[in-house]
């Protein structure tokens, strides 16, 4: 009986037997074990002491040992863990094109939020990010590319190319700072549809090496949720702007050409809930949707490097970073957990906020620059009432024609309530405003009752999110925070742990304790789906301490 029970044991999936000298059983060396992904693992099963782990075993038959060639001190793997650090996460092109150590990049919030000392925090620990310079004026950006360039001169960053329908100039303004400092990475989010901005930085970028390959200078990551979007940004230029824009003198033939052979974009990040502008689209279903469509136009075009496919939104734990990378991403975009960390261009009342948001208090509300086109964004509703008053706003804009329709007692709810100024003065500073930042939208104003009503609406619209990066004291409850729910399950899974302190949270940090966290999840994973009773306790990553 005995025997018959030691035999038992023996027998095992794996061609190893460790020895009980190397093997530990208590949890505190299980728990380290595991967590050294540079390491493989090795657990086994003894009859009297459970369930231990080794760090290194010895290659046996796989036929299991008569009765006279028994080893008591010799115990067999019953599961197995190669060494899996965060290198086996995502596409390894995605860190050799971008100069990475993870298939990861902090996404751009804009307004500053994903501020200088963000990207250069995470540029230093050799993680891309996008600094947020949708909503800035030129002079600020260009402030911004200095200050950048000259802590990361050999990069890693990216800057935010955000589609500005309503404000071509300032879409127009940016792409010539990037060129002129010579950008190479830009993330192009909300577009509806290529412009020639987009398409001039591009095939500006475009030439060709001592072989005749084409060298991609300029490296576009564009953020989309719809197909026919992402499709615009899969395929070539279009010959129609490369024309117009080497008609302009802004490329030459040779780029004009060169742009028909490349994709748009080298990374396509398939955008899902995430916070501010979104669709609110599901990841499980919108990333294999991106996935297939690029297969589909990777088998029409035949380009040499096919485009990488990434995603975000929703992305706040390492359990979803995980789940992003098996579903097949390139690499994982993270947003609204960098918001309340130490390095955001966020004020410390709205990062003690975010910090405590959860997953149900956030809400669509109208987006400053594609307000009249009825686009909204997802922003936090706990802690403020912008979300209210910010639908309000659009409610009236659809309703009448003109400020001077609005019946009086609502103009006056208006002004003392959300404007806290007359509606008069209002227009005053809008037209200063503008004269700074797009003269033209005033002079398309002037005429056009309709037009004027929105200009004065994104007025409060555009200064709520400021108010709520600087901390304007009396504004706190028409502060705009962008957020997406990925930070609610972000603030779930810290609860507890130091990270529950906002004024604890380094987006460094963050970025190591999801890409360890994934692995670590892979990990576990693997071993549970080979029968090992894993403890409860060490089945997910905690955030102990700092990584």
């Amino acid at each position: 009986m005995k025997n018959q029970t030691i035999n038992d044991e023996r027998l095992s999936p794996w061609p190893w037997q460790v020895k009980e000298a190397d093997i530990s059983f208590d949890t505190e060396s299980l728990a380290r074990k595991l967590k050294d992904l540079t390491q493989a693992c090795f657990l086994v099963n003894h009859s009297d002491q459970g369930l231990g782990i080794a760090q290194q075993a010895e290659v046996v038959g796989m036929q299991a040992p008569d009765d006279s060639d028994l080893n008591p001190s010799l115990h067999p793997v019953s599961a197995f863990a190669p060494a899996l650090g965060t290198q086996s996460l995502g596409d390894s092109n995605f860190r050799r094109v971008h100069g990475v150590k993870y298939a990861y990049y902090a996404g751009a919030m804009a307004n500053g939020i994903a501020s200088e000392e963000l990207v250069i925090a995470l540029g230093r620990a050799g993680i891309l990010c996008s600094f947020g310079a949708a909503g800035l004026i030129p002079s600020r950006v260009e402030a911004a590319i200095s200050r950048i360039q000259q802590a990361l001169p050999n990069g890693p960053y990216a800057f935010n190319l955000i589609h500005s329908p309503s404000e071509p100039a300032l879409e127009r303004g940016s792409v010539e700072l990037f060129l002129k400092h010579q950008v190479r990475t830009v993330e192009a989010s909300a577009f509806l549809g290529l412009t020639p901005q987009i398409v001039y930085y591009r095939a500006a970028g475009l030439s060709r090496d001592e072989h005749g390959e084409v060298l991609i200078a300029n490296k576009v990551i564009a953020k989309v949720s719809r197909t026919e979007v992402a499709t615009k940004f899969m395929e070539p230029a279009p010959l129609k702007i490369l024309q117009q824009l080497h008609g302009e003198g802004l490329i030459s033939e040779e780029q004009m050409a060169l742009a028909q052979l490349v994709p748009m974009a080298d990374d396509i990040t398939a955008e899902a809930d995430s916070g501010g502008h979104t669709d609110n689209r599901p990841l499980v279903t919108l990333l294999p949707t991106m996935l297939a469509l690029r297969d589909e136009i990777q088998a029409k075009y035949q380009y040499k490097t096919p485009i990488r496919v990434g995603a975000g939104g929703g992305v706040g734990t390492p359990d979803a970073a995980l789940a992003t990378f098996n579903m097949g991403a390139a690499y994982i975009v993270t947003g609204s957990i960098n918001q309340a960390c130490v390095e955001a261009g966020a004020s410390e009342h709205t990062r003690k906020l975010l910090a405590t948001t959860e997953m149900a208090d956030v809400t669509m509300a109208p987006a400053a620059d594609m307000f009249e086109m009825g686009v909204k964004l997802q922003v936090v509703k706990r802690g403020t009432l912008f979300p209210m008053r910010a639908n309000k706003l659009y409610e009236i804009y659809s309703r009448y024609d003109s400020i001077e329709a609005i019946p009086a007692e609502e103009r006056k709810k208006l002004e003392e309530q959300v404007f806290r100024a007359s509606l008069d003065d209002i227009w005053a500073g809008t037209v200063a405003h503008f004269n700074e930042r797009d003269p033209k939208q005033i002079e398309r104003a002037l005429d056009n009752p309709k037009r004027k009503m929105a200009l004065i609406f994104r007025w409060y619209l555009g200064l709520s999110s400021r108010w709520s990066n600087t901390g304007e004291v009396g504004r706190e409850m028409d502060y705009q925070i962008w957020a997406g729910p990925a930070l609610g399950a972000f603030n779930a899974w810290a609860k507890g742990s130091y990270l529950d302190d906002y004024r604890a949270r380094s987006a460094v940090d963050l970025a190591k304790h999801l890409m360890m966290g994934a692995a670590y999840q892979a990990r576990i994973n693997l071993l549970l789906s080979q029968g090992a009773s894993i403890p409860v306790s060490l089945q997910r990553w905690k955030p102990l301490g700092r990584c």
